[in-house]
């Protein structure tokens, strides 16, 4: 099973072409190219299973929601899916973007609630050692750079925390990400399905850690 290259060409043709009438002309096409991508999401969705637990895996829908976007084409040009991990226990999700130059993978947790957000916090506010060990892992450095992205960051450290809190670059974070870009070539390849499954192995530490922050009080009690 590997992503076939005229399911690329299409992602390609729709940007030039975003528009109802040659999509509607292009429907068999359309339809071919989103069950190879469909294919592959599942191959990936039955290799996490074997090491991690899924709750849901979502393919999103390619339909653009147009209401409150600047962007008014009504298509996205790329396939992506969403993996949940399982339950309260199991906190944190993957995701893959399938997209011509611009596909990538990530996982973590991309807009905490406001609780969850203030628990990590607390966290790297009282030891922030162990997430630091997470960043600076050989592997996590390989793949993923030895950082957490953020959508958004705080000028300043967040209210109630110390502005000068040696480990402020993580308070000001919103937002707990990791992530690796694919090129065309990469996404193509007949190993592109266990990269993306080798990457996503490495996320095991950063995942095992959260779950354990978000579930226990900061005196290690369980809160499940």
């Amino acid at each position: 099973m590997q992503l076939e290259k005229s399911t690329l060409q299409y992602l390609q043709e729709l940007e030039k072409n975003n528009n109802r009438d040659w999509f509607a002309e292009q429907k068999p096409t359309f339809l071919k190219a989103q069950k190879n991508a469909k294919d592959v999401f599942a191959a990936i969705h039955h290799k996490l299973q074997m090491h991690d637990e899924i709750e849901k895996s979502k393919m999103m829908r390619i339909y653009r929601d147009v209401r409150f976007s600047n962007d008014k084409t009504p298509y996205k040009a790329h396939f992506a899916n969403s993996y949940s991990r399982l339950g309260a226990n199991l906190r944190g999700g993957y995701f893959l973007r399938i997209r011509p130059g611009e596909s990538f993978l990530a996982g973590g947790f991309w807009e905490p609630s406001k609780d969850d957000l203030f628990r990590i916090r607390k966290e790297i506010e009282q030891d922030a050692s162990e997430i630091r060990a997470i960043l600076e892992a050989k592997e996590y450095k390989n793949i993923f750079g030895g950082q957490f992205e953020s959508f958004e960051e705080l000028k300043t450290a967040p209210r109630g925390f110390d502005k000068e809190h040696p480990d402020v670059d993580l308070l000001r974070k919103k937002g707990f990400i990791a992530s690796k870009s694919f090129t065309d070539e990469e996404v193509l390849s007949e190993n592109f399905i266990e990269e993306v499954d080798k990457s996503y192995k490495a996320l095991r530490p950063f995942f095992n850690l959260f779950s354990d922050i978000l579930t226990t009080n900061l005196n290690g009690e369980s809160l499940v």
